[in-house]
């Protein structure tokens, strides 16, 4: 009796569950630093999971139902970004802020975004920089006013 292929349904399964990780991406998998944001009224302190290659930038904060208070999630890019484009909150379940920094860490945009409610991906808007970019800095809504963070600020990068 072979005994190699006693388990065929198993095999499938766990190719199966291997594929599926390429798409989903744990926050637990993500690079994590802490970094400051000088402006406002002095500097503020942010614990940010790092978002590097192309997966995580797509997944972003999807599924999260909720972000501490003095978090936040680092889209880090390779080149500069143009100003068409955007960020959307599909499967996003909670209102950020967003600034767009350039590769020096100064802020040159700043906007809201609300929870897309649709579970079709094409109603879900597109908010889009409108200034070039290499980073974004997603945080909770409100993170920005509340410290009188303002475009000119400066984020210190790691």
């Amino acid at each position: 009796m072979d005994k190699t292929n006693k388990l065929p349904g198993f095999s499938i399964l766990l190719m199966i569950l291997l594929a599926a990780t390429c798409f989903v991406i744990p926050a637990w998998a993500l690079e994590r630093d802490d970094i400051v944001i000088d402006g406002g009224e002095g500097q503020h302190h942010l614990s940010v999971e790092i978002a590097r290659t192309p997966q995580e930038r797509s997944f972003g904060l999807m599924e999260r139902d909720h972000l501490p208070d003095n978090a936040g999630m680092l889209f880090v890019y390779p080149r500069e970004q143009p100003p068409g484009t955007g960020f959307w909150m599909y499967r996003t379940r909670i209102s950020l802020d967003i600034a767009f920094l350039a590769k020096d860490g100064e802020i040159r945009a700043i906007h809201t975004m609300p929870p897309c409610e649709s579970e079709r991906p094409s109603e879900c808007p597109s908010y889009r920089a409108g200034v070039p970019f290499h980073v974004a800095l997603e945080v909770n809504r409100g993170y920005f006013d509340a410290r009188d963070i303002e475009v000119g600020d400066r984020l210190i990068l790691p």
